[in-house]
């Protein structure tokens, strides 16, 4: 066994010297890829903190919604009624729904929410500028009372009968029979009333009753969609107060003054009508002392008067001439019987009436089978050769009978 020479003579307990000029190796291959390594996962840590997934390129988001196709253009729009149609389905019908009240308060645009063939559309009625009434009131048809305002013939002559109607349409190139309808019993359900209104041919006059909540702006509304409006007056029928047409009905007993004061304060609910129809009041209109002052005021103040046909026995007709006042008769009661046949057959006979007389006058009331009723029977009436016109189309010769 050979022993070094520094293992004999080193002292015990130390190690030996080590060789001068060796120098440090290290594993740079090593250092490179772990610094590699590091760098990478740093940039991983960034991103994920960041939450840049571009890495700090340049880049813009934007939100991107997706639209309802539009209708093909050979497509017919549901219940194609008036000048101008849009049929919108889905999404956008429900955003319609949204602000269909606001567009229709603003602009007069007329909204229809489903019916017929297609129940989810919604259907746009842009009127044309003829079919825009008046605004009312009219400062020269005022009289400032102590109910509230009420109609009277300006100092110029204007009549609110004439300022407040519906402009009359242009006659045929062929003469045709002409019909007008009047809706009672609107204002006492604004749903039911606005349901009229949309529905319903704007040459459809409605008549307000005075009791609703709202009214003025019930009313307001109707005008806006290009429908004249009169205005019911309860009287008195012969079996009151069993059958009782509300607060401030117009009675035979009451002396002239007070049937005064009621009729004024029924008059003063809402502005803007072009005259009067009854409610009710068979015994009323049967009796000459008590009818023929109220018709010389509704006379004296440019209103016209309707009487709805209920009673045989009113004398509104025959009392008109004596007090100067344009007056006509329903023709026609079209709901006396509130069936859906009923009422179809009753329409085919005031068109028959129109035929043989050239004009006739049919009434009915604000239910909403009525309702259905006249404007699927509206729709195809002219193409049957006969012209829808407003009441005051009509009523242009006192006493109309």
């Amino acid at each position: 066994m050979t022993i070094g020479h520094d293992e004999l003579t080193r002292p015990l307990g130390l190690e030996p010297a080590r060789p001068r000029g060796r120098a440090l190796r290290l594993p740079w291959g090593k250092v490179v890829v772990g610094g590699f390594a590091l760098l990478f996962l740093a940039l991983a840590v960034w991103l994920a903190v960041a939450r840049d997934p571009y890495g700090g390129e340049p880049h813009a988001i934007a939100s991107i919604q997706k639209s309802a196709p539009a209708p093909a253009a050979e497509q017919a729009p549901a219940q194609p009624v008036g000048p101008a149609v849009r049929t919108v389905t889905g999404t956008d019908a429900e955003k319609d729904r949204s602000t269909a009240s606001e567009l229709e308060d603003a602009s007069g645009v007329k909204v229809i929410r489903g019916g017929g063939d297609a129940p989810e559309s919604v259907i746009i009625r842009v009127p044309q500028p003829v079919d825009r009434l008046a605004p009312a009131p009219d400062k020269r048809l005022i009289e400032r009372a102590r109910h509230g305002v009420l109609p009277k013939i300006g100092s110029d002559g204007a009549r609110p009968a004439d300022v407040y109607a519906r402009p009359a349409p242009p006659p045929p190139a062929k003469p045709m029979p002409r019909i007008a309808i009047v809706v009672g019993g609107m204002g006492l359900s604004q749903a039911t009333t606005s349901d009229a209104v949309l529905k319903l041919p704007d040459q459809v006059t409605l008549a307000f009753a005075p009791y609703g909540s709202d009214i003025e702006r019930q009313v307001t509304r109707a005008r806006d969609g290009g429908h004249e409006v009169l205005l019911q007056v309860p009287m008195e029928p012969f079996d009151y107060p069993d059958n009782d047409p509300g607060p401030h009905t117009l009675t035979t007993s009451a002396p002239p003054n007070e049937t005064m004061d009621r009729l004024y304060w029924v008059m003063s609910r809402f502005p803007g009508y072009i005259g009067v129809m009854n409610h009710m009041g068979g015994k009323f209109t049967s009796s000459e002392q008590a009818l023929l002052p109220v018709l010389r005021d509704l006379g004296g103040r440019g209103l016209v008067y309707l009487d709805d046909g209920s009673s045989a026995r009113s004398l509104a007709p025959t009392l008109a001439g004596a007090a100067r006042l344009p007056a006509s008769r329903a023709d026609v009661v079209l709901d006396g019987r509130p069936r859906a046949a009923a009422i179809d057959d009753q329409l085919a006979r005031l068109e028959a009436i129109a035929r043989e007389k050239g004009s006739a006058i049919g009434v009915a009331s604000a239910l909403p089978l009525s309702i259905e009723r006249i404007a699927q029977w509206a729709k195809t009436l002219e193409g049957r050769g006969v012209q829808l016109v407003p009441l005051s189309a009509l009523m242009t010769k006192p006493g109309r009978v």
